[in-house]
């Protein structure tokens, strides 16, 4: 579905259809920003961000490739479609392998993502920690990490859940300050502090 374009109007954007877009038009609408999520029907364009938000992925992923098994992949800023209306961006994914199908996959499956993280950002802060995280969990992905700013030396706070397959909702199982270790979805042993961000 296309929208149509606004008549005698200087915006560029599209009108949204009646029933807001679909998966297929987040992928098929030309010049869209580069980010772009769908969430619930509507666009979702991302702000510039900040070097704590950029180095914070870099040190997550790399520590997530480094630990990962041989069957599951990190992954940065991917689509994941959740169904036809919802289609987030995490921060850092691990997906299963058999998922990385080529160099110009554009996207993942709910089903093949273990693992979805999120870091916060002034503008996204209610999307982070209260739209996305539902949904993740309302299609299934087992683990969930939101990762914030705090101290005055401003280093990152890792919050891990996982799912409760009763309520199926995520529960909080750990909150880490410096170091970031956990066993599921698989063991991870990573330098959070800091001085960890200040070396990147």
């Amino acid at each position: 579905m296309t929208a149509e374009p606004i008549t005698g109007h200087s915006s560029r954007w599209p009108v949204p259809p009646q029933d807001g877009y679909t998966v297929d038009d987040l992928f098929t609408l030309p010049d869209l920003p580069p980010h772009t999520e769908l969430l619930d029907g509507s666009l979702v364009f991302v702000s510039p961000q900040r070097d704590f938000h950029s180095t914070v992925i870099d040190l997550l992923t790399a520590g997530l490739r480094h630990s990962a098994p041989p069957e599951l992949k990190a992954r940065r800023e991917m689509t994941v479609v959740l169904d036809r209306r919802n289609a987030p961006e995490p921060d850092v994914c691990v997906v299963r392998a058999e998922a990385v199908t080529g160099r110009e996959l554009t996207r993942f499956e709910a089903a093949d993502v273990v693992l979805a993280v999120e870091v916060v950002s002034p503008d996204s802060e209610a999307r982070d920690r209260e739209t996305k995280p539902h949904k993740y969990a309302s299609a299934g992905i087992e683990h969930f990490w939101l990762v914030e700013m705090t101290g005055t030396d401003r280093h990152p706070v890792v919050r891990v859940y996982e799912l409760d397959p009763v309520t199926k909702a995520y529960a909080l199982t750990g909150i880490h300050h410096d170091r970031l270790k956990t066993g599921v979805p698989f063991p991870v042993d990573l330098d959070i502090s800091a001085e960890a961000l200040d070396t990147l």
